[in-house]
């Protein structure tokens, strides 16, 4: 089903207007009549988006409008992909419940159904594609909903998401190592699981999770980076003791450093919501000059402003679309670049929130050890002919 653009807006969330900042309503970032794309020099010849058959990343100066189709929303994993029987699926609510619950999928169907517009990024998404993104209108039920059908008890503490996607793990314990098999998992805490903003979604887009997207049900932490959007759901466990799983203990972690009083102080701390962040997508000239569409990804927190910079030029603003102005959704932004030389040129933007935050450089990340959390300011090169 192609959905219009006034369908599309009609069915979504709530939007939180960004008319309060000034900023002008502007159309749909398709390619018009007599544009053209200008190539980026910094996106390598053989850069591939698709790599393989269970992976996907998203080529987004293809972007032609606020919501990714399901066929072209990026697609990873750390195991399989699990063919699911939609009619025997089964979601489990286990643990410390009052009653231990099994849904069908059609049982979720039935409770009170509602939207919830939310773009994300895997926490490994960065330079020079920066492919591994999207933005969705998902339909399915609070988290809470789900969770008050079977009832936390007092001592419940953290609510823990399996999904049905595993595979063998070697897990180290000290001199020794074990083989497993583990399914992925990812939790919450109980206050915020039950804070009615993560999401178990069936359907994106007006249309069912395809099996890339983690058919039939997946849960969605609005804010949050992929990983803990956990796909293929299969069991929602509840227990007072903290949830050490390998993907959400180990694996995704950020090692940092910071000078306290002149010393360097190492900091390991947890993959979550996710960091402020914008990057210049695509780069177009038509007979007025040229155009420059950019995304914001961030945690939810109002966005303030969007800049662009040309080589060493002062910052300028830049336009957000308001149809991207959902509290969650990715935001996209435009620039109307005049006066292009011809010759190579370096475009950069960046973002700043409500609360002061600024989209940091890539030089003030360098105490950063990981390639997780990737939010440095991306310069991107184009040549003008």
């Amino acid at each position: 089903m192609n959905n219009t653009r006034r369908e599309i807006l009609r069915g979504s969330v709530a939007i939180a207007g960004l008319g309060v900042l000034g900023l002008p309503e502007w159309s749909m970032p398709a390619l018009a009549q007599g544009e053209t794309q200008v190539p980026f020099t910094d996106i390598p010849a053989t850069a591939n988006f698709a790599p393989a058959p269970d992976r996907r990343v998203v080529d987004l100066r293809k972007i032609d409008g606020p919501f990714t189709s399901r066929d072209q929303f990026y697609t990873i994993q750390h195991y399989n992909q699990p063919e699911i029987d939609p009619a025997t699926y089964r979601l489990s609510i286990s643990g410390l419940v009052d009653r231990p619950t099994s849904l069908s999928l059609d049982d979720l169907r039935r409770l009170r159904s509602s939207e919830l517009v939310a773009g994300f990024e895997c926490s490994g998404n960065r330079r020079p594609l920066q492919g591994l993104c999207g933005n969705g209108r998902w339909t399915g039920v609070p988290l809470r909903t789900v969770l008050d059908r079977a009832g936390l008890k007092n001592q419940a503490r953290e609510i823990v998401f399996f999904g049905t996607d595993r595979g063998d793990e070697d897990v180290e314990f000290r001199t020794n190592t074990f083989k497993v098999q583990q399914q992925f998992g990812r939790s919450l805490p109980r206050d915020f699981a039950m804070s009615g903003e993560p999401f178990l979604a069936y359907a994106m887009n007006g249309e069912p999770l395809t099996k890339n997207q983690g058919f039939p049900v997946r849960l969605i932490v609005p804010g949050w980076y992929g990983v803990s959007n956990v796909k293929w759901l299969s069991q929602i466990h509840v227990q007072d003791e903290q949830y050490l799983g390998k993907f959400h203990a180990r694996c995704y972690r950020t090692l940092h450093g910071e000078m306290i009083d002149g010393e360097m102080k190492w900091t390991e701390t947890a993959i979550s919501k996710m960091r402020l962040k914008s990057f210049i997508a695509r780069v177009t000239k038509d007979a007025g000059g040229h155009k420059v569409l950019g995304v914001v990804l961030h945690d939810g927190t109002p966005i303030k402003s969007v800049e662009v910079k040309v080589d060493e030029g002062a910052w300028q603003p830049a336009t957000l679309d308001s149809a991207t102005s959902s509290k969650y959704a990715w935001k996209l932004f435009n620039y109307k670049w005049t006066g292009a030389t011809p010759g190579e040129h370096t475009l950069v933007s960046r973002v700043t929130d409500v609360t002061g935050r600024v989209q940091p450089t890539l030089e003030a990340l360098e105490t950063k050890k990981t390639f997780l959390e990737d939010n440095s300011q991306f310069p991107r090169k184009v040549m003008i002919s």
